[in-house]
């Protein structure tokens, strides 16, 4: 073993410190500091002989060093290389590129990072074919397949190796499965040559399977979709366990709350809406405070607009809110629930009867809420919980660091808020600071709002990140000796991401929840999954590469077939009336407001209201603040109902090109009217009638033609 330069930088995926290790090993092939454990040698071996793989190692395991590794053999073996890693999140291309990829290969060849902001966006097809290395999102890659113009366009034909991190991911109708699918097809049809596929996966899972041989079917699936064999560490488990501790689990279990009048009075209003909207008799709502009744309001609303029944309509949007507030007091406090329905009532406007009822119902409680939500001996237990387990674990002498995970963006800021208030947890040494997904909305963070939690929370200024599922997966945090789970549910993938991060030695892993709650049995069923998911890779790994072979042939085939019906039914829902037979009804004051032959579809992501005339149905509000720049448009103010007192938000105007002023619409703001009645849909790809994309020439012939003289 070479005496290698000792560095202490650490990168997110990786818990080495690039220095003399028993387990490290060092290849002739490679830069000096480019150092594997074994494990990771052993399950890149296949990928090196030129096989489609997965790479299945846990977080913290080093799965993108691997890559590296692969990678680099093939820059140098291969005539012509161009390798492309693609990444499902934006944040992720920058990380992987400053971290793994420049570092190990660059200069000797170039990698460039490329996202939807970058200049090379414009001509993405050229710069891949002049690059050794690109790293961009899935749907970057996507796009340009799509993409006529020669610049633009990209095919896998480009591409000698692609490399797919977080590949359980490549699942129904995921920018991934939409690339691999081409793979797939294009092999089938012997359409070459195609790029050397490498995938990496913290877990498959089992898809929701809970019996093996579903879980087996799930694995065998993700297998087919990447056109790929699994493989993880047969002779080094040991020592990827030393390496890549597990956290110790603890259970914080609290009891039910013995007296919830704050609940009960909201309880008691929802059954006045109850009775005042008359309920049909085939309508049964399940418990208030679960999501089961939210889903049964859900549907409530939608048959209201069927219907045109605005007293249905309306009541079930405030019962969900009140609904909302009944599952905030359960997880949050009192007061933040109070809070949430207070915002939701004081932007309320009334236009009829049914508002003036449902606006002064609130307001008519108002006061009493206020009272019962700033009871202390009422309070939420879980949150007395929470405190306690902080308590426990940041102390000023423990030197702490760890993440609080809980559902909502609305949850991380009511916790940060509360954290901050209290004197216990600060007096323990808690520097928190909050962490959302990035976006272009108000409640979202910036990229770079990010990256500046991150940063001071390696260097020490802060030791507790709040944050939603984001960092689960991704993000480049640093290791943590505290992970903590609060009001959560999701499957044994995020769980397990989430459990990784408490990577430093003697780490904790807490579950704070109510003794039989739904969110602790999902804690025990994920446990098992995770079990499952190991027994069923196993059994995969088993079997004959014939049977293998056979087997995802077979899934292939299938999936081929189901999708050609898929998209035959699109197809036909899509043009299941025409354009100029459906009109957009605002979904609050159910006035019709526009036609829609008059939508546009704008750069494959913005619907727009083209119609000169669509400015008469709103008003203006306030400037819509998108913090990132575009290259071809620019937002503009919010558009609002101008309907009498409806002032409903319909989405924002949009600059395009310097010349075209459009309405941006959100389809959830609007019902359709259509020739067999009025419905609602979710987003716009479930539209029933088929939408133009945006011709800026055509647009401004009709629109600007002295332009044009």
């Amino acid at each position: 073993m070479r005496n290698l330069a000792q560095t202490s930088e650490r990168t997110e995926g990786e818990t080495q410190t690039h220095q003399t290790h028993p387990h490290l090993l060092w290849s002739t092939t490679f830069m000096a500091d480019l150092q594997l454990y074994p494990y990771q040698e052993e399950v890149a071996q296949r990928a090196l002989q030129g096989e489609n793989i997965i790479i299945w190692l846990p977080t913290g395991g080093g799965k993108t060093r691997a890559a590296v590794y692969v990678a680099k053999t093939h820059l140098e073996t291969t005539p012509e290389a161009k390798v492309v890693v693609l990444v499902n999140m934006v944040h992720l291309v920058d990380q992987h590129y400053q971290n793994e990829f420049s570092k190990y290969l660059e200069p000797t060849y170039q990698v460039l990072p490329v996202t939807g902001d970058s200049e090379e966006k414009g001509f993405f097809g050229k710069v891949l074919r002049k690059s050794a290395m690109v790293i961009c999102t899935a749907d970057l890659l996507y796009n340009a397949m799509m993409d006529p113009e020669e610049d633009r366009h990209a095919e896998l034909s480009d591409i000698t190796l692609l490399i797919i991190d977080e590949c359980h991911h490549t699942h129904k109708d995921t920018t991934y499965s939409k690339i691999m699918r081409r793979y797939v097809e294009k092999k089938q049809k012997n359409e070459g040559p195609l790029p050397q596929v490498l995938g990496l996966t913290a877990s498959p899972g089992t898809g929701g399977k809970k019996d093996l041989p579903g879980a087996i079917e799930h694995v065998l699936t993700i297998c087919a979709n990447m056109d790929s064999a699994i493989v993880s560490t047969q002779n080094y488990r040991q020592e990827l366990q030393e390496i890549v501790p597990r956290p110790r689990k603890e259970f914080d279990i609290t009891e039910k709350r013995p007296k919830d009048p704050f609940g009960d009075h909201i309880k008691w209003m929802m059954s006045q809406i109850h009775e005042f909207m008359e309920l049909p008799r085939d309508v049964r709502l399940r418990e208030c405070g679960t999501q089961e009744y939210e889903q049964d309001v859900v549907l409530l609303e939608q048959r209201g607009m069927s219907e045109k029944n605005r007293v249905m309509a309306q009541c079930a949007l405030h019962l969900r809110e009140y609904n909302d507030a009944l599952l905030i007091s359960d997880t949050l406090r009192m007061i933040d629930a109070y809070n949430s329905l207070d915002n939701f009532y004081s932007s309320s406007s009334a236009m009829d009867a049914t508002d003036f009822y449902l606006v002064g119902l609130f307001d008519e409680n108002k006061v009493e809420l206020s009272v019962l939500a700033k009871d202390p001996s009422c309070e939420n237990p879980k949150m007395a919980k929470l405190e306690t387990t902080l308590q426990n674990q940041f102390t000023a002498d423990k030197g702490s660091k760890g993440i609080l995970f809980t559902k909502t963006r609305r949850g991380v800021n009511c916790l940060h808020e509360w954290i901050l208030g209290n004197e216990f947890l600060q007096a323990a040494g808690i520097k928190a600071a909050k962490l959302t997904g990035a976006g272009s909305g108000k409640s979202h963070m910036t990229q770079k709002e990010q990256k500046d939690i991150i940063r001071e929370f390696r260097t020490n200024h802060l030791n507790l990140i709040i944050s939603t599922t984001v960092a689960e997966e991704g993000l480049d945090i640093p290791e943590c000796n505290v992970v903590v789970r609060y009001g959560l549910l999701t499957n044994d993938i995020a769980q397990l991401q989430a459990s990784g991060r408490a990577r430093a030695q003697n780490s904790v892993y807490s579950v704070v929840a109510q003794r039989g709650s739904r969110e602790l049995r999902r804690e025990h069923l994920n446990e098992h999954l995770e079990e499952l998911t190991k027994k069923a890779v196993a059994k995969v790994q088993e079997m004959s590469r014939s049977d293998f072979s056979l087997q995802i042939g077979k899934i292939q085939r299938e999936e081929q077939i189901r999708r050609r019906i898929s998209e035959q039914r699109n197809h036909a829902r899509r043009h299941r009336f025409s354009a100029a037979d459906v009109q957009l009804v605002c979904r609050n004051c159910m006035k019709s407001v526009a036609h829609g032959n008059h939508v546009r579809l704008v750069e494959g992501a913005h619907y727009v209201n083209i119609n000169p005339l669509f400015k008469h149905e709103y008003k203006v509000g306030g400037m819509v603040d998108i913090p990132r720049d575009f290259e071809d448009w620019e937002p503009g103010y919010k558009i609002i109902c101008n309907n009498g007192n409806c002032n409903k938000d319909w989405g924002f105007e949009m600059k395009y090109k310097e010349v075209a002023i459009l309405g941006t619409l959100k389809i959830s703001n609007f019902a359709l009217l259509t020739p067999e009645g009025q419905i609602t849909v979710k987003k716009w790809k479930d539209v029933p009638f088929p939408v133009d994309d945006f011709d800026f020439v055509a647009y401004s012939q009709d629109h600007h033609p002295d332009l044009f003289d």
